[in-house]
């Protein structure tokens, strides 16, 4: 009798294929769009469309785990060994027969199948990207141009893969917070990489670069940075299912310094719900981590609000500006939402998608500016150029 192979690497393969297929559709509207383009318009193009399809895949991502579906099948990367939970549907019956409302449905397999997916479609665009640029940087090179160079895709190809892992661990081990938190910043560092792509083959194609006086560039790195720990919080608060502790604003449970056990809600390596010695997280370890959240909100609006304000008064970076306006007040609403009306799901996932739109144009305001190098020349200033920082 033949032996059993040690791994069924059938789930896998079907799942690459979905994946294949899902990208087969913006592969074809680009190329029909962009026939007639340059090359570094193309690629752009396409980076453009895969930078749009990664944040519909955060948005699902921040959707699937907001609807409890993250160990809606509870292996990887099948479902109960199968490619689809229409194969996995006997599997499935008998979990949600044990315990109707818990981690495994029809309804929550297919939401988690389905960021799958989406995810290895993101996948193969990425790949497609990757060889793309390497092809037209090999040709552009031996005709003396300069095309943008193929490291940039060939790291997100990188970042992509390590964020597959790290959605593999998700599920592997059972929604561990740090696991969670580190795929929800891999996500909004894959859109982060892909904002400065474009704007790589924008800059390709011809497009001029804006010079930043050094302290407003210093601001936007400072604005960017504060972002980016302000999505780890954020995740960190999600992860650990800290958002209704306070259902107050502004003060958390009627007081200005709530009772908060920061050692215990900060210790980065334990299971979910519980503390690193195995006893179960407390309430005022939730605190802790919802508040931290929150009052350091409040200096990063802060800061966004100077950023825009110095950038109006400069006339600097108008598009991104605004954008990043529209985006801080948008996540204000939302995040004020999300504690007076309970959580709801639709504010919970827009708060998400906000924060991470918000650091992909900060990404790309960076990407598009340089800092302006001012020299003084017999006691008048000559005029500016552009280095590169």
């Amino acid at each position: 009798m033949d032996a059993a192979p040690l791994y069924d690497l059938t789930p896998a393969l079907r799942l690459m294929g979905m994946g294949l297929v899902i990208a087969l559709a913006p592969l074809a509207w680009v190329w029909l769009r962009s026939r007639q383009a340059t090359p570094a318009r193309r690629l752009r193009a396409l980076t453009l469309l895969t930078l749009f399809l990664t944040f519909d895949l955060v948005l699902f991502g921040a959707f699937t785990r907001l609807t409890d579906s993250g160990l809606g099948c509870p292996d990887w990367p099948g479902c109960y060994g199968k490619a689809s939970p229409v194969g996995a549907h006997a599997h499935i019956a008998a979990a949600q027969e044990a315990m109707p409302t818990g981690p495994v449905t029809h309804g929550k397999a297919w939401i988690e199948m389905i960021h799958r997916y989406l995810a290895t479609g993101v996948g193969v665009l990425i790949i497609v990207l990757a060889l793309a640029t390497w092809l037209h940087w090999r040709r552009g090179r031996g005709a003396g141009q300069h095309p943008v160079h193929p490291a940039w895709p060939l790291a997100t190809l990188a970042w992509v893969c390590a964020q597959g892992a790290f959605g593999a661990l998700t599920v592997t081990m059972k929604l561990f917070p740090a696991i969670v938190t580190l795929h929800l910043l891999g996500g909004v560092g894959l859109l982060v990489l892909l904002a400065a792509q474009a704007e790589r083959y924008r800059q390709a194609a011809g497009a001029p670069v804006e010079g930043l006086p050094r302290g407003l560039r210093a601001l936007l790195w400072l604005a960017a940075l504060m972002v980016g720990a302000q999505i780890a919080l954020g995740g960190w608060v999600s992860t650990n299912y800290a958002v209704l502790v306070c259902d107050t604003f502004p003060t958390c449970q009627g007081s200005w310094w709530p009772p908060m056990d920061f050692a215990q809600g900060f210790e980065p390596w334990r299971p979910l719900g519980q503390s690193g010695d195995g006893s179960p997280l407390g309430f005022h370890a939730l605190t802790a981590i919802h508040y931290t959240h929150r009052l350091f909100a409040y200096a990063v609006f802060a800061v966004v609000a100077l950023l825009v304000w110095r950038l109006a008064r400069a006339g600097r970076l108008t598009a991104q500006r605004r954008v990043v306006a529209a985006l801080a007040l948008a996540q204000l609403a939302t995040g004020l939402s999300n504690v007076v009306l309970g959580w709801p799901l639709a504010a919970a996932v827009l708060h998400t998608g906000g924060a991470a739109a918000l650091m992909t144009v900060l990404a790309w305001a960076l990407c598009a500016s340089r800092t302006q190098a001012v020299a003084a020349q017999a006691g008048a200033h000559a005029p500016a150029r552009e280095v590169a920082v």
